[in-house]
């Protein structure tokens, strides 16, 4: 089973995703459609409740979105400012 990381107040991964998402000018379910065609399960409702920081992302899927982000994982796990 793939190990699950744990989003925290300090470190929001999900609104980071969400900010970066935005960023890039992409919606939600091009992200989720880009990251299944990479081979990584993902829903458009578990991205949802990833962003929303709701439920926990597993690595792969952190993975697979700093790859169709194009972005770091220093973006990703940006602390709250």
């Amino acid at each position: 089973m793939e190990p699950k990381i744990k989003q925290s107040p300090t470190i929001p991964i999900g609104e980071n995703i969400r900010r970066i998402r935005l960023e890039k000018g992409m919606g939600q379910t091009e992200l989720v459609r880009q990251i299944q065609l990479l081979g990584v399960p993902l829903t458009r409702e578990s991205l949802v409740k990833i962003e929303r920081g709701i439920q926990h992302i597993s690595a792969i899927q952190l993975r697979a979105i700093r790859d169709v982000l194009q972005t770091t994982y220093d973006a990703l796990l940006a602390e709250k400012s």
